[in-house]
């Protein structure tokens, strides 16, 4: 087997790295092993195939995860894909909070990786939800009627935007805490900014 060409981002990554250290290891020679190649993108090791995103190994406090970027294609006969959160539409994380964890299930994240890697050859895309697809809060839509120019602006912005906007005001239970949201954020809409402009 050819050796394994890592690239000189991640190995720094890797030696800087205090927890999921073996962990990471692990996620990392599965890849690959995979034939994948390696790069550092969003501040994690990504795992490309000619140029395609496959998976990308990151942590969290709990767990560490191996995502895959088109999980939501995958067939998934062992049930290990795990959706972030409901409005995730298509990647999906394979969790993980031992290093034995992985090396037990290793030849499955192996066919689950080339797996990935077929979907991505084939050319499958993931058939998003548009903006029009997410409901409005009624709160937004009141500050609509009463201020014509930020219902312009919020039309004038880009639709994934207007998205992480309309998810973030619709999460809160209660009505008061959504008016808040839509008050805090008005003069970023006005201004034509996203949320973390």
């Amino acid at each position: 087997m050819a050796a394994h060409v890592t690239h000189p981002k991640v190995d720094a990554f890797f030696r800087e790295l205090t927890t999921w250290k073996e962990e990471f290891t692990a996620m990392r020679s599965l890849a690959l092993d995979c034939g994948l190649t390696e790069e550092l993108k969003w501040g994690w090791p990504c795992y490309t195939a000619q140029g395609k995103n496959i998976v990308l190994i990151h942590g969290f406090k709990e767990y560490c995860a191996l995502l895959f970027f088109k999980g939501a294609l995958l067939a998934d006969p062992k049930q290990i894909l795990v959706q972030q959160t409901e409005n995730v539409q298509s990647t999906r994380q394979v969790r993980f909070t031992t290093v034995q964890d992985i090396l037990a299930m290793e030849n499955v994240l192996k066919e689950y990786i080339q797996s990935a890697i077929a979907v991505e050859q084939a050319g499958l895309k993931i058939e998003r939800k548009h903006t029009d697809d997410f409901p409005i809060p009624e709160e937004l839509q009141v500050k609509f009627a009463e201020i014509p120019e930020l219902k312009d602006a919020f039309g004038n912005l880009t639709p994934g935007r207007q998205r992480a906007y309309l998810l973030y005001f619709a999460q809160p239970k209660q009505t008061k805490t959504r008016s808040a949201r839509i008050d805090k954020y008005m003069d970023k809409i006005l201004q034509g900014k996203g949320m973390n402009d």
